[in-house]
């Protein structure tokens, strides 16, 4: 009996008040072969809507817009059932936006005149379980990190980490998926996924991109 080997494409929605812009981004996807555009919004009502009817892997989500920001759109998510991984994309290094964003669940951001190759990349990224928080950010935004509130639960000082917790968190601070930190040390991913279930306990944050936040907040990487 022969298995169906179609890879199926990832479902991405966009979500930008700016027409244009929401055409550039679908002709650069289109361009893609395992990346469908399945959605798009103009404004954050309209997104949330959306999303929870369509329900896309991954959201490339604008945060300026007027009425409800890509801000707003990111807190209404965090409390609702359907939270999918989101990418900000932004037309400038907007530091405070970008960390306001990142604190409110976004799994990184990019730059709207990304290459194909890096946004395809970073679709992949998050849609795989990892994060673009590192390779994404500005260098300002890291030092800004540096003493800084994150503003999200967490312990303030979080329970030791062992060498090799230390070493899968810097290894998701640079975007890396469980199946990518497996491979690169050799071992299962399920070991993986407990390395980091353990990490996110330790520090008191519910999930990656939180936990590596943290890591910068307190010099632990």
């Amino acid at each position: 009996m022969s298995q169906d080997t179609t890879k199926t494409a990832i479902q991405v929605m966009l979500v930008d008040d700016q027409n244009l812009v929401r055409q550039g981004v679908r002709s650069l996807l289109e361009l893609a072969e395992d990346i469908e555009v399945v959605a798009e919004a103009g404004d954050g009502h309209e997104a949330l809507a959306i999303m929870a009817e369509v329900r896309p892997d991954v959201v490339l989500l604008d945060m300026r817009m007027p009425g409800m920001s890509g801000l707003d759109v990111l807190r209404k998510l965090a409390e609702a059932e359907f939270f999918p991984p989101t990418i900000i994309l932004t037309t400038f290094d907007d530091d405070e936006l970008v960390l306001g964003g990142l604190k409110a669940g976004a799994k990184g951001y990019l730059l709207k005149d990304v290459s194909l190759e890096e946004l395809v990349d970073g679709i992949q990224t998050v849609a795989s379980g990892g994060s673009i928080v590192k390779p994404a950010v500005t260098e300002r935004l890291l030092q800004g990190l540096k003493g800084m509130e994150t503003g999200f639960s967490s312990l303030e000082q979080p329970d030791p980490l062992t060498t090799r917790e230390t070493e899968i968190l810097r290894l998701m601070a640079s975007g890396f998926s469980n199946k990518e930190i497996a491979n690169s040390l050799d071992v299962a991913e399920g070991t993986v996924k407990n390395h980091v279930s353990n990490i996110l306990s330790k520090m008191g944050v519910r999930d990656r991109t939180r936990a590596v936040l943290k890591a910068f907040e307190l010099g632990m990487i």
